[in-house]
């Protein structure tokens, strides 16, 4: 097919229904700046998900890119690689964990997680043992099982019997949490910050509460970072600044800085659970993904980039609050370092994709979490001069919505 003319019209044509993308087609990014096909500039606050921690074309993993693509792309899992080995040492040296397991996504690593917590509890304790404990809200990934496991029904409802033992409590109500978890429960899956569900963070005691519950009744914790890890939150994975150690941690998103890599750490014992055969992958665990993440990983667990993501934080929320004291349409300011959710009050309740929209009028991409909050997670370097001008053209894009013409500063 020779015809290469395609514009946004066309994904209404040849694509499947499940996303609605914005009216712009984004075509090349270069740090924190997009341009789309028509030329236009945009700041980008999304980092496509909390993805591009590094931002757009970063020099050192273009050369990672282009040297291991020369090299080997996919080998299969009958063989092993060296950037995958390599990958693995380090996670395991800056964790908790001392075993990997690589997949391709966040879901697939939760998948993997939650497999192997049903596993653990089936071969210690008994088939008895299956109940998974997840918080409403939630998000896991759109496998049928991880989005059972999520918190949010209108993602799995309409096909057909969700899979059994699995129980949604409130995010941060520790007395819930305390009378729910018990013997037949084999693990509790939570967000250290709820992404998809509002930016919300976790109460440290809330997570104290859960790991002392986990340790009584032998069950799992299962540390979903799979948008809060690799430095978003200021600190490589979210956990460590928490005070709680899980036994499980999920992470994709920001590994592979939009290369698609995910992956399940944890401890040696539990590890020894998933022998050979019990679980696979075909694509996980490439050495072409590994050597990218490889690089992502050392350039982030830098202590002078996450110690500038924390200084970014502060600049982000200062501006938010000033702008925030021009119009007054923000409830609450809310997140961890560049993961920060900022909820709308009760005059704009639910309208979250209009300021989105209007975002990219005037040359920001942004994200929502839900339909009340707006969400920021541009790139953990993202230059302030970016960042300022991103932000004042999303206060045009403020003016916009809320019908007011730019007042005297």
């Amino acid at each position: 097919m020779n015809d290469q003319n395609v514009t946004r019209q066309t994904f209404d044509e040849v694509m499947v229904p499940v996303f609605a993308p914005a009216s712009f087609v984004p075509d090349r990014g270069v740090g924190s700046r997009v341009w789309d096909t028509q030329g236009k500039d945009y700041i980008d606050f999304a980092g496509g998900i909390a993805v591009t921690a590094l931002g757009h074309a970063h020099p050192e993993l273009l050369k990672v890119l282009h040297d291991q693509g020369a090299k080997l792309w996919h080998i299969g899992n009958g063989y092993t690689n060296e950037p995958v080995l390599r990958l693995a040492k380090r996670l395991e040296e800056l964790t908790f964990a001392d075993r990997a397991f690589f997949a391709n996504s966040g879901a697939e690593a939760n998948e993997a997680a939650l497999k192997l917590a049903r596993r653990v509890a089936f071969e210690r304790f008994g088939a008895e043992k299956d109940e998974i404990i997840s918080f409403t809200q939630s998000f896991h990934g759109r496998t049928f099982f991880t989005v059972s496991v999520g918190g949010q029904p209108k993602y799995s409802e309409g096909f057909g019997p969700v899979p059994a033992g699995i129980r949604h409590l409130p995010y941060n109500d520790i007395d819930a949490a305390r009378a729910a978890i018990g013997p037949k429960t084999c693990a509790v899956i939570v967000e250290p910050v709820q992404g998809e569900g509002g930016v919300i963070p976790a109460d440290p005691a809330f997570l104290k509460a859960l790991r002392e519950a986990c340790d009584q009744h032998n069950a799992l914790l299962i540390f979903d970072e799979v948008q809060t890890g690799v430095g978003r939150t200021g600190f490589f994975y979210a956990y460590e600044d928490t005070g709680v150690t899980p036994d499980v941690l999920t992470t994709a998103k920001a590994l592979g800085n939009g290369f698609p890599i995910g992956a399940m750490l944890t401890t040696k014992e539990l590890a020894a659970h998933f022998k050979v055969g019990v679980h696979g992958t075909t694509y996980g665990g490439n050495p072409l993904a590994t050597a990218i993440a490889l690089k992502v990983v050392e350039l982030v667990s830098d202590p002078k980039l996450l110690e500038g993501v924390r200084a970014r934080s502060e600049a982000l929320k200062a501006t938010l609050a000033k702008i925030n004291e021009r119009f007054g349409i923000f409830s609450d300011v809310r997140g961890k370092g560049l993961l920060i959710g900022v909820e709308l009050t009760d005059a704009y309740k639910g309208r979250a994709k209009d300021f989105v929209t209007a975002a990219g009028k005037h040359g920001v991409i942004m994200l929502m979490a839900g339909p009340d909050v707006l969400r920021f997670a541009p790139s953990l370097i993202i230059p302030l001069d970016d960042m300022n001008e991103g932000l004042a053209r999303f206060e045009k894009a403020i003016e916009e919505v809320v019908g007011v013409t730019a007042l005297a500063k």
